[in-house]
C-alpha cells in the first residue's frame, strides 16, 4: 500500500517495455533525485536538457553510456525532482543499473502506479486523467486508444468540474436566501433560478450516462456468442474467423463442451467471439453443464449468432430459452452442401468450406460494432466507478428537484451530497479509500 510517508523516499523503476530492447528508460523521482543523478552521471548544469554521459557505480565501475535528463520539480511528471536514464536495453545492463540505484540511502524500487500516484498527490493530474493514462497504456485497439485519450486529455475532468461548480453555485444561492432573505441584493426566490437549472443539469447527466454503454463496449470489448445445435458449424466458424484451429471439429455431436473464446480486431474495435456447446437434449451430465454454460453466456452477450445447418434445421427457436436483450442473428451454415432448406429463413447463409457469405457476415459485424462503439466529440464515462458516482449524484439531484414540500435546508443538503459524488470522480473530495485500487492497476514504472 502506498502511503503519504512513502513520499519521503526516492523511487526508481524501469519505465519502458519488456527486456531485452534497443533502449531501456529508467525513471527516478523524489528528494534524492539530483544527488543520485549527479553521483552516477556527473554534474547536471541545466534541467530539461539531454546529456550524453558515461554512467558509473559507487565503486567506480562503468555501468553504461547513455542519455540523462533531469527535471526539476514541480515542472515534472510527478511534481517532484525527476530523472530519466536512457540505457542500452540489455537485461544485464538494466539489472546492474537498478541494483546500483538501490544502494543509495532512502532510495527504493517503486511500487505499481507510484509515479502516477505522486503526480496525483502533487496536483499534476486528477483521477480521471490518471485512469485515462492507465487505459492508454493498456489500449489494444484504435477505439480503446481514442477512448483513453478522452480521459488522459482532461475532457472528463473539465466536464465533471463544470457540473460540480453549477451545483455549488446553486447551493450558494439557496443558503443565501436562507441566511440573508431580508437583504436587498439576494434573490427573493430560488425556485426558478436554481431548480430549472438543476433540472437541466440532471437531464444532461442522464444523457451522459446513456453513453456509458458505448464506453463499456470499447473498454471491455464487444461480446459475440455463437450458439446452435451440435454440428451446426459453430466451431468451424470460430476457427475460420480466428484464422487458426481453436476448436476441435468432429462429426460426433457434443464435441464442444466448454466455452472457447477468441479475440478479434474488427476495424480497430475489440471483439470477443465465443463458441459454445451444441444445444440438445442429452443425458450426459458433463455435456448438460456445457449447455447450461452456453445459455448463461448468451444471456451476457452483446450479440448472438444463432447457427443452423441449412440441410438439417433441427433447432427450433422454442427449444432455446433466451433471456437476453442482445440482437440475435440467424445464420444458415454449410451452404456449400446445397441443403434443401429455405434460405429465406436466415439473415445470412455461409460456408466455412469455401468462404461463401463470410465476407458479408464480417462486413455486417464490423458495421454493427463500429456503430455501437462510435465515439462522439464530448467526454463519456469510461469506468464503472464514474457511472456509479454519476448515478448516485443524479439521484440526489432528482431528490432536491422533486421534493418540493421539503424544507430548503434538506434540499440544499441533497445538492451538497450530489456535489460530493461528482467531486469523488475527479478526486477533489475524500477518495483516499479508492486510491490504492486505482493506482494498483498501473504497471511498475508508471
Amino acid at each position: 500500500m502506498i502511503t503519504q510517508n512513502n513520499f519521503h523516499d526516492t523511487i526508481f523503476a524501469l519505465s519502458s517495455g519488456k527486456l531485452p530492447s534497443g533502449v531501456a528508460v529508467i525513471r527516478v523521482s523524489g528528494p534524492q533525485t539530483r544527488f543520485v543523478t549527479e553521483t552516477i552521471a556527473g554534474r547536471i548544469d541545466k534541467p530539461r536538457i539531454t546529456y550524453l554521459r558515461k554512467l558509473y557505480g559507487n565503486n567506480g565501475d562503468l555501468l553504461d553510456t547513455g542519455l540523462v535528463i533531469y527535471f526539476e520539480g514541480p515542472a515534472s511528471f510527478t511534481g517532484e525532482d525527476c530523472s530519466e536514464f536512457h540505457l542500452h536495453g540489455g537485461i544485464a545492463v538494466v539489472e546492474r543499473f537498478l541494483t546500483e540505484l538501490g544502494t543509495f540511502e532512502n532510495v527504493r524500487l517503486a511500487e505499481a502506479g507510484e509515479f502516477s500516484r505522486r503526480a496525483f498527490t502533487n496536483g499534476k493530474m486528477d483521477l480521471t486523467v490518471s485512469e485515462g493514462l492507465a487505459d492508454l497504456i493498456s489500449a489494444e485497439t484504435e477505439s480503446q486508444r481514442r477512448l483513453a485519450l478522452q480521459g488522459a486529455s482532461g475532457k472528463q475532468r473539465e466536464l465533471y468540474s463544470q457540473w460540480r461548480n453549477k451545483i455549488i453555485q446553486a447551493r450558494a444561492l439557496i443558503e443565501a436566501e436562507l441566511d440573508f432573505s431580508d437583504e436587498g441584493d439576494v434573490p427573493g426566490s430560488v425556485s426558478e433560478q436554481v431548480w430549472n437549472e438543476m433540472t437541466k443539469l440532471s437531464q444532461d447527466i442522464k444523457k451522459h450516462l446513456d453513453l456509458g454503454q458505448r464506453a463499456n463496449f470499447i473498454r471491455d470489448g464487444f461480446h459475440v456468442v455463437i450458439i446452435g445445435a451440435p454440428n451446426a458449424g459453430k466451431s468451424s466458424l470460430l476457427n475460420y474467423l480466428s484464422g487458426r484451429d481453436i476448436a476441435i471439429i468432429s462429426d460426433e455431436a457434443g464435441t464442444t463442451r466448454d466455452l472457447l473464446e477468441v479475440h478479434l480486431n474488427l476495424s480497430g474495435n475489440s471483439v470477443y467471439m465465443t463458441d459454445t456447446a451444441g444445444i440438445r437434449n442429452t443425458a450426459n451430465k458433463v455435456e448438460r453443464l456445457g449447455i447450461q454454460k452456453a445459455l448463461d453466456k448468451v444471456n451476457e452477450a452483446d450479440l448472438v449468432l444463432l447457427l443452423e445447418d441449412i440441410s438439417a434445421p433441427d433447432l427450433p427457436n422454442d427449444k432455446i430459452n433466451f433471456n437476453t436483450s442482445a440482437e440475435i442473428i440467424k445464420i444458415g451454415t454449410k451452404l456449400d452442401l446445397n441443403g434443401q432448406g429455405s434460405l429465406e429463413n436466415y439473415d445470412f447463409c455461409i460456408s466455412t468450406a469455401d468462404g461463401k457469405g463470410i465476407n458479408e457476415l464480417l462486413a455486417y459485424l464490423t458495421d454493427l460494432v463500429t456503430e455501437r462503439t462510435k465515439l462522439i466529440g464530448d467526454a463519456i464515462p469510461t469506468r464503472l466507478r464514474h457511472i456509479q458516482l454519476l448515478q448516485n449524484g443524479n439521484a440526489e439531484l432528482i431528490k432536491a428537484i422533486t421534493l418540493k414540500d421539503y424544507p430548503l435546508e434538506l434540499r440544499a443538503e441533497n445538492l451538497r451530497i450530489a456535489s460530493q459524488h461528482l467531486g469523488r470522480i475527479t478526486g477533489d473530495i475524500d477518495v483516499e479509500d479508492i486510491l490504492d485500487v486505482i493506482f494498483s492497476e498501473f504497471c511498475i514504472g508508471k
